[in-house]
């Protein structure tokens, strides 16, 4: 008892050790307390700003403020009219009456006069079996100025002319030569004019426009179709140096005829890939990843973290989920509390913009394990030093 009794009383009289021992407990309590608020990783803050230049840190003139956005179905239903309206503005401004064909340069035109075979040997023999498919079948050809020469005519302007216009012009014409002439003017080739489709399409290339109107729906169809890889909500229709958004996908859901969409010679259609829209699935999610729309070219916020292994039930803050779309002035951001799963109704009708960013925030447990991870190692390691010296 006396042997025990003074090694108890010498374990406590050792006050040095002691005070160094609560002191450390103090201090890594103090210090983890503090930290928590400074802990390490991204944060989504209540009020958001963007730094717009150099300066002080709580500057108000230099920090942009970001708006955030509940989530809520008064938000969804506004945000679904709006795309409608624009969608369908968008369409219908593309919408056009077909157009007769018109003949231009390169065109190759067959004339027939009829009880004069003689004039038929203007136009040329038969092309050989070996020939290439851009040599121009028998027949007058529309030079780069748009004149056509004839027999017993000379040359004669057709650019920009219907075939029925032609054949008047080349009547009243030959009827200086012959009596009462009768002809019959068709378009052996079409070479004049041509438009193009390019990107995620089986067959992308250019397209020759002949005297059967070309839609866009006609178009996409003879490039083979839409690859695996296309988005069809966000093709772009290139003209006269302006570009038109069309979003295929939702022209259907609106009863809107893509056949409707006139093509213009020279019109450029580009299919781009589903990968170019993709949106970024960050924070506390099972796998961070660039979630990409599906094949109608459309992602919801439910999509995108599906793809991504879903919410990490261990570490993510549920009521915390964000999505931050637009740059600079543009920038907002929403806000969805998917504390319950009945929130995953609104997540599913969230629809999101390409190159999104959706935020899963940590709780507030996972961020003091975080702090101690990092603190504790250095703070034991310090005791132990100091318990050895002693």
């Amino acid at each position: 008892m006396r042997l025990r009794g003074k090694v108890i009383a010498t374990g406590f009289g050792n006050n040095t050790v002691f005070r160094t021992v609560c002191f450390a407990v103090v201090v890594v309590s103090s210090v983890v307390l503090s930290a928590c608020v400074v802990a390490p990783g991204m944060k989504m803050e209540k009020s958001s700003a963007l730094p717009v230049s150099s300066g002080a840190e709580h500057d108000a003139v230099g920090q942009l403020p970001v708006p955030v956005t509940e989530v809520t179905i008064s938000l969804l239903t506004q945000m679904s009219n709006e795309a409608a309206q624009t969608s369908d503005a968008e369409a219908r401004a593309l919408f056009a009456a077909p157009t007769p064909y018109t003949v231009g340069a390169g065109d190759v035109l067959q004339i027939t006069v009829w009880d004069h075979p003689e004039l038929a040997v203007a136009m040329g023999t038969q092309p050989p079996a070996n020939s290439r498919v851009s040599d121009p079948p028998p027949g007058f050809v529309v030079d780069d100025r748009g004149d056509l020469r004839f027999p017993f005519v000379g040359n004669i302007s057709v650019q920009g002319l219907k075939t029925e216009e032609i054949q008047r012009k080349l009547t009243v014409a030959l009827s200086k030569s012959f009596h009462d002439p009768q002809l019959t003017v068709r378009i052996a080739s079409f070479r004049a004019k041509q438009v193009y489709i390019d990107g995620e399409v089986r067959t992308p290339g250019a397209q020759a426009v002949n005297d059967v109107p070309t839609t866009l729906y006609d178009a996409i169809s003879h490039a083979g179709g839409f690859s695996p890889t296309a988005d069809q909500s966000r093709l772009n229709l290139i003209r006269d140096g302006r570009s038109y958004g069309v979003d295929f996908t939702r022209m259907l859901q609106l009863g809107l005829n893509p056949s409707k969409v006139m093509l213009q010679p020279g019109d450029l259609v580009r299919v781009p890939a589903r990968e170019d829209s993709g949106v970024f699935v960050l924070g506390e999610v099972t796998k961070p990843i660039t979630a990409l729309p599906l094949r109608t070219g459309q992602i919801t916020l439910s999509d995108a973290l599906s793809q991504a292994g879903s919410i990490n039930s261990n570490t993510a803050d549920a009521a915390q989920v964000y999505v931050i779309r637009g740059r600079g002035k543009d920038a907002r951001i929403f806000h969805l509390d998917a504390g319950s799963p009945v929130s995953m109704i609104l997540a599913n009708q969230f629809d999101l913009h390409p190159k999104d960013i959706v935020y899963v925030d940590g709780n507030g447990l996972v961020r003091f394990s975080r702090v101690l991870s990092l603190l504790l190692p250095g703070i034991s390691a310090g005791l132990t030093a100091g318990l050895v010296t002693k």
